[in-house]
Parts: structure tokens; C-alpha cells; sequence
């Protein structure tokens, strides 16, 4: 398994335990203990007065219902198309928002390429992936982000703010310095690999802010639409980030695509992609610490936990059978595709 797919495979992790983080704060999930002792369902015939109905292959309420305090309610309500359209609003600025996050993302799969492109070896090159570490292991600081912040501001709010903020801060700055940190034929790995070590822990610590953020800006019956706000915001920043900004970047693409007469550069440099972006995050952040306030969801006051009790809780997730044997399965899933 190469350090990318292990990464990859914690970062996989990382999301399947904040679902279960979810399941385990939210009171409407939990189940009484009189549900462990119901016996099992035995095999009936369509005269018997259990529970079954044989031919339409559904459960009709029985008498061990009776006895169980469970919610009558769906873990996650049918969405109606009306409800979307009322939510239109919040899904669009969660779009947005992941779109944002993808950019960094982007931009840090680009430079190995514009590394190559300038004499860099492939040592050097191993020794920027590192930077892709913060997304994997942001569940380690995931507890502070959840447990600490600005009432008054808002919860989501108060990391996502800041931590914009200093996106497109770090942006601006490093649009005035890339260019000296890429040098032709001596790039300074190192300085490079730390300052996008720093841009991609922002975006983590983005990433959980909007993420915790999707399921109470959302209504109840829309919660569903986050994670393809998620999956298609981000993955549409990415390719903002790396494959528009490649091409754009290339001289010999644009010279045969975009322009009649060729010129020795691309349409768009490393130093004016980052200070547009970063005017961009800037406006952005601004309207929406303006003009967006937050909503308590259903249940947040009740279950908001100290730093120590959200420790307590991941690592009792972590302890789960079910989450050793996904560890287990996603660490040495690749190991035998790459084998044969």
C-alpha cells in the first residue's frame, strides 16, 4: 500500500466514524434495552397472528412493538420536493462551500506536476504528499472544533469564519512568494511542503465546520442533499483547482485551443490563480458572516459535550467491533489489488 492510499483509507475512516459520532449523540437513535431481548421472528404461514405479512413482504406492527420505546419516526424523512425548494438557498451556499474547500485540494494535486516541470526528483516529490495528511487525520482535532466555540456567533460559524478568512489570507500572501519558492531547476521543497501542509489543515478544519454545519442549516427531511452537496461541490472545486488551472497554466493548450496567435505562457500563472481565489474566499466569507445566521438544530443543546467527553466518545466508536473490522478491511483492501 503506497502513503496516498493509506491516506485515502483513514480519510475514509475518518467520515464512517463522525456518521457514527452522529448516530450516538442524537437521542431520536437511541434504542431501549427491552429491544435486546426480543426473541426472533419465526417462520410463519400467512394464517398466523404474527407479525409478518407473507404476501406483500412487509412488517406490520406487532406486540413486541408495544413494548419498545422506539421513535415512530424515520431515522431520516422522505424528502418532498416542495421542502427542497425551500431549502434551495441553504443547498446552493453548501455547493458553494465545498466547492470552495475543493480548491485547495486542487491546487495541491497540481503542484507535483509543476514540481516535475521544474527539476524536481521524485524524493522530493514523495516528501510533498505529506501534505495530504490533514484530511486523513482530521478526526483528531474534529472534538475541539464540535465542543468549542462562540455561542453567540454560532457554532458552525465560528470555525468556518476564521478558518475562511485565513484561507484566502494564506492565498494572497503566498500569490506573492510562490513564484521564488518554485525557482526554475531548485524548488524549496520543503518551505512548498509546509506552506501547503498549512493550506490543507485549513480546508480540513473547514471541512468538519461545514459538515456539522449541513445538518441543521438543512431542514430535517433535506439532510440527504449534504453529502451531494459534499461529493459534487468538492469534486467540482478539485477540478477548478487542478484540471481548469493545468490547462489555463499550459502553454501549449492554450496555444492550440484558445489562441490564434502562440505565445511562450499560459493564459493564467500558479501566483494569479491563488490572488483570484483568494479575493474570492474573501468576498464569500464576508456575505456570509453577514447575511447567514445559524440555527440550533433539534437536540443540540442537550447533547453538547466538553473536549474531554468527545474524546471519550470517539475513542468508544473506535473501540467498536464493526469499526475494527472496517479499519482492517479498508487498510488491506488495496494490498491485494496491487498484488495481482
Amino acid at each position: 500500500m503506497t502513503s496516498r492510499q493509506f491516506q485515502s483509507t483513514l480519510y475514509k475512516i475518518g467520515h464512517f466514524i463522525n456518521f457514527q459520532r452522529f448516530l450516538k449523540t442524537n437521542s431520536k437513535f437511541k434504542f431501549s434495552s427491552e429491544c435486546q431481548n426480543r426473541p426472533t421472528d419465526p417462520l410463519v404461514s400467512p394464517n398466523s397472528d404474527d407479525d409478518t405479512d407473507v404476501e406483500m413482504g412487509t412488517r406490520r406492527r406487532g406486540k413486541w412493538d408495544d413494548e419498545r420505546h422506539v421513535s415512530s419516526e424515520p431515522l431520516l424523512p422522505p424528502s418532498d420536493p416542495e421542502e427542497a425548494q425551500s431549502d434551495a438557498g441553504n443547498i446552493a451556499l453548501l455547493f458553494l462551500l465545498y466547492l470552495l474547500q475543493g480548491i485547495p485540494l486542487g491546487l495541491t494535486a497540481a503542484v507535483p506536476m509543476i514540481l516535475l516541470n521544474r527539476g524536481a526528483s521524485y524524493k522530493q516529490q514523495a516528501e510533498f504528499s505529506f501534505v495530504y495528511w490533514p484530511f486523513s487525520l482530521k478526526l483528531l482535532w474534529a472534538p475541539i472544533v464540535d465542543s468549542r466555540f462562540v455561542a453567540r456567533f454560532g457554532r458552525r460559524k465560528s470555525w468556518l469564519i476564521p478558518t475562511q478568512y485565513l484561507l484566502a489570507l494564506f492565498m494572497l500572501f503566498l500569490s506573492t512568494c510562490v513564484d521564488s519558492l518554485l525557482g526554475e531547476g531548485s524548488p524549496n521543497v520543503p518551505l512548498i511542503t509546509a506552506v501547503f501542509f498549512c493550506l490543507n489543515f485549513l480546508a480540513a478544519t473547514q471541512d468538519i465546520a461545514v459538515d456539522g454545519w449541513a445538518l441543521t442549516m438543512l431542514k430535517r427531511s433535506n439532510v440527504g442533499h449534504a453529502s451531494t452537496c459534499n461529493s459534487v461541490g468538492q469534486t467540482a472545486g478539485y477540478l477548478l483547482g487542478y484540471v481548469l488551472f493545468m490547462a489555463l497554466e499550459s502553454a501549449e493548450f492554450c496555444n492550440s485551443y484558445l489562441r490564434s496567435q502562440p505565445e511562450p505562457h499560459g493564459i493564467i500563472t500558479l501566483a494569479g490563480f491563488l490572488y483570484n481565489w483568494g479575493i474570492v474566499f474573501l468576498v464569500t466569507t464576508t456575505i456570509v458572516a453577514i447575511f447567514k445566521t445559524e440555527k440550533k438544530g433539534d437536540g443540540e443543546v442537550e447533547h453538547d459535550m466538553g473536549l474531554v467527553e468527545s474524546y471519550k466518545l470517539l475513542w468508544s466508536i473506535i473501540k467498536l467491533p464493526s469499526i475494527r473490522t472496517t479499519i482492517c478491511i479498508l487498510l488491506t483492501c488495496r494490498v491485494v489489488g496491487h498484488k495481482f
